[in-house]
């Protein structure tokens, strides 16, 4: 009898040593601090811990895939990655597999960003023709048919934190980037030097998507990003991060930023 138990045991164990790791998708032009990518690895940042404590609720390993941005909708696709989270179903129309999303976890907020503080609002579709920093495969509505008819000139560099020092090193007058990484800039610089918002672009509630496999746990994961909204678990890493936990409503609209 102890020998069947034993057995038992063993296989029990074996098995859950086998439970398949969660594969989440990191781009490349991520920054803190959302993410930091190390030697091609993530070490820390909202996502990262995010996607790792999930995981563990779940009762599964973390796999993470550093991707560029422009291949990470291929590789879910094919079924390279399980879990894409700081996204909208707007970012997305064309996605060829099935997916199911959680609820939103974020709010995106893009911004208009200059060296200086202007003294009369920043209205984009009134400046004149001038690059504007950008993250390349980023999509910008609100900024489109400005680019489209060649008013404003994108500027791409591989990340978000790039793109901010460019602008602070002169590269052009404006940028965009959203909140969370413009404060994480900001905080290395003396109030004289900061970059500063001159103007909302697009607010965005995201969330995580997830593959709507068979083998893979999908309603435990999404009974766990639930929780761990609810229970304040999200909101307490944007604010170990940023210092201060959301407060704002979701906004009304959609549109990818």
């Amino acid at each position: 009898m102890r020998l069947a138990l034993g057995a038992c045991l063993l296989v029990a164990m074996n098995g859950f040593a086998a439970e398949p790791a969660l594969r989440f998708s990191i781009p490349d032009s991520w920054a803190m601090p959302v993410v930091q990518i190390e030697r091609g690895r993530p070490t820390q940042g909202i996502l990262h811990d995010l996607m790792a404590s999930l995981a563990t609720q779940v009762g599964t390993p973390a796999e993470f895939h550093v991707l560029a941005r422009a291949r990470v909708q291929a590789a879910m696709d094919h079924g390279e990655i399980d879990v894409r989270c700081y996204a909208a179903q707007s970012w997305l129309p064309n996605q060829a597999g099935d997916y199911v999303w959680s609820i939103p976890l974020f709010i995106q907020r893009d911004l208009l960003i200059s060296r200086e503080q202007p003294t009369l609002p920043v209205i984009p579709k009134d400046l004149p023709t001038q690059p504007i920093g950008t993250v390349l495969s980023y999509v910008y509505p609100s900024l489109q048919p400005l680019f489209d008819s060649h008013q404003l000139l994108r500027d791409d560099a591989r990340n978000q934190e790039q793109v901010l020092q460019k602008l602070w090193a002169g590269r052009y007058r404006y940028a965009v980037s959203n909140q969370w990484t413009l404060d994480w800039f900001n905080q290395t610089l003396p109030p004289e030097q900061q970059l500063h918002s001159v103007a909302i672009l697009q607010e965005q509630a995201v969330g995580c998507v997830i593959r709507n496999d068979p083998a893979l746990p999908v309603q435990r994961v999404l009974r766990t990003l639930l929780r761990m909204k609810m229970s304040g678990e999200i909101d307490d890493l944007i604010g170990l991060y940023t210092g201060h936990r959301p407060t704002e409503s979701a906004p009304q609209s959609y549109e990818a930023p």
